[in-house]
């Protein structure tokens, strides 16, 4: 085979038939949860049959009953309590959970998202003095604050109760035996599932659940009323929170999203419903998609290019014409941060491609004048498109500052901890970090992660998992919707896809008003026909059937047809409606030879 991407055949060994049946799925469904690396019957229940009752009990925390302890006490007294989140999609949403939960109780409370070009991400000594003059007795971190002891140790110097609520790596350092320490705040109750001393059974939830299980057992101590009926509402925000920080949709991420997004159209909070509204998605069920690609990137815009605030605003307003307008402004930012980054992303490719970087095998690309809030979106995309770990770093006032992206061979975080010396600050995790330096440390730091990156070629192709090897004619509708059983898909728990060989792409047209979507007809070796859509780069797909089979033929196939196009493809079934008619459809995600 002639692939640019590396295929492989996911092998993982069960009795598929006896799973089948025992639960009522087809064959390959069961197959499909076996390379979930879900193995025992329990394991397999909760994944399709999980509900509430199966998230894992917030007492497990390290530290949330102290702090919930503290907090009613505060409450009880009337200390002000001021919330301090992140500009994010988790930071918005964990500080609304927050701010809603402690008023519930009635707390004395107010909020405050840092703004991210003027303070940067986390607690300051700005945030930390202002706190201090509004006469705040305790500050509430959520979303970060696990690397702030600098900021802590100030605030408990002026008096004030800390307590941490985050889900980011906890700061290390390496001792003489190559064992690490953990470099914890001291703060009067630090609630992260990543400290080792943690209990808690899995530490990927995102910031917006960790707020929401301390909350949990606040209403616990201070005995509220319908207390249910609160956190059902407040877990539509989880929910939210934890597609648009991309955690894994596994473990209890699965079910808070399964059912957060049932909650999500049902909410009866304004903000987030004019943000559907806006956004046309009124009356529709919505998906993961819909989350993290339509309205999550709203609420993240507003801190890109103007205040998160706003985004708080929209959702703590008690005026619906208020949560209207506030939403016609984000979706306003977020078109107009699309047309920045694409702009960012084209001026990163030339860059690369012009220069020595493109034999990097890690990408720290420096564009002075790119907004720094869209580093790390630019970021991303060069990850997506050259599968290597990538950098993008912005001038900032002090230095300069970026975000990276990485990949699955290339633990971010552990690799920048090698040369710290170089930053100012930094944080993050496996997959993505942030970092400011002095701009004359940019080369250093560049030099620094490819000499000892530790990649190698193999890692650096992207690799993509057959579920399973499966000729078009096993699809039906039934099995399609079946399918559905699976959901949510997203990171972790991604879309099932098929392979089969020996395909001819017989007719094909294409679609959409930049022709960037190719429809076609295709037939196995048995004859049987099926209907092939592709929402991939069609350039680079005519390049590969240029390539491989002429521009004669590829030209051949969009008029008059085609009988030479001969290719292995991997997709996933679907069901097109068309005019209220429905049809079965192959989407093909790769190709080759």
């Amino acid at each position: 085979m002639i692939c640019m991407s590396k295929w492989m055949i996911s092998a993982k060994k069960a009795d598929f038939n006896q799973t089948a049946e025992r639960f009522g799925i087809d064959p390959v469904i069961a197959r499909i949860i076996r390379n979930r690396d879900l193995i025992t019957e329990e394991e397999i229940d909760r994944y399709l049959n999980g509900t509430l009752d199966d998230l894992h009990s917030p007492y497990l925390l390290k530290d949330v009953e102290k702090a919930a302890d503290i907090l009613a006490d505060k409450i009880a007294a009337g200390r002000k309590i001021r919330i301090i989140g992140d500009y994010d999609i988790d930071g918005v949403c964990s500080t609304y959970i927050l701010t809603a939960g402690l008023r519930a109780c009635g707390a004395v409370t107010d909020a405050v998202i840092p703004h991210r070009i003027l303070d940067g991400y986390g607690l300051n000594d700005r945030l930390i003095l202002d706190a201090g003059e509004a006469g705040t007795d305790t500050i509430l971190t959520c979303d970060n604050g696990i690397a702030a002891a600098p900021q802590i140790a100030y605030a408990n110097s002026l008096g004030m109760t800390v307590i941490v609520t985050d889900h980011h790596e906890v700061p290390y350092e390496i001792q003489p035996d190559g064992s690490r320490r953990e470099c914890l705040p001291e703060a009067a109750a630090v609630i992260d599932p990543k400290q080792q001393a943690c209990g808690y059974p899995f530490d990927g939830i995102c910031g917006a659940v960790v707020a929401y299980k301390l909350v949990q057992v606040l209403f616990d101590r201070v005995l509220l009323k319908n207390s249910q009926s609160r956190l059902r509402e407040l877990l539509a925000f989880a929910a939210f929170a934890t597609v648009g920080d991309v955690m894994e949709l596994v473990d209890e991420n699965r079910i808070i999203v399964k059912y957060g997004l049932k909650l999500i159209t049902q909410s009866a909070n304004y903000g987030l419903q004019a943000l559907i509204h806006v956004n046309g998605l009124q009356n529709k069920p919505l998906s993961v998609y819909h989350i993290g690609f339509v309205l999550g990137p709203c609420l993240n815009a507003t801190g890109r290019l103007d205040t998160a605030a706003r985004a708080l605003q929209m959702l703590l307003t008690k005026d619906k014409a208020e949560a209207v307008t506030i939403a016609a402004e984000l979706k306003e930012l977020n078109d107009s941060r699309k047309a920045m980054t694409l702009r960012g992303v084209e001026e990163a490719v030339a860059l690369i491609e012009q220069t020595a970087l493109k034999e990097d095998k890690v990408l720290v690309v420096y564009l002075p004048d790119c907004h720094e809030s869209l580093a790390g979106i630019i970021a991303g995309r060069l990850k997506e498109r050259y599968q290597k770990p990538a950098f993008v770093l912005t001038k900032a006032e002090d230095g300069v500052k970026g975000s990276g992206r990485s990949i699955d061979a290339y633990h971010m975080y552990d690799k920048m901890s090698e040369c710290k010396e170089l930053y100012t600050r930094y944080g993050g995790h496996k997959l993505a970090a942030g970092v400011s330096m002095p701009e004359e440390n940019t080369e250093r730091f560049r030099q620094y992660l490819n000499e000892h990156c530790g990649l190698t070629e193999e890692d650096l192709v992207e690799k993509i998992v057959i579920d399973v090897p499966m000729p078009m004619s096993y699809v039906t509708m039934p099995f399609v919707r079946q399918l559905s059983v699976l959901e949510p898909f997203g990171n972790g728990n991604p879309k099932p896809v098929f392979a089969q060989k020996n395909l001819s792409v017989c007719r094909g047209r294409l679609l959409g008003k930049n022709g960037n979507v190719g429809k076609y007809q295709v037939r196995d070796e048995e004859g049987g026909r099926y209907d092939m859509v592709y929402f991939g780069n069609i350039e680079k797909w005519h390049d590969f059937l240029t390539e491989h089979f002429g521009r004669a033929e590829k030209d051949r196939l969009y008029q008059t047809g085609s009988d030479a196009i001969r290719i292995n493809v991997i997709y996933y079934p679907d069901i097109n409606v068309y005019q209220g008619r429905e049809s079965l459809q192959m989407v093909m995600k790769d190709y080759c030879l």
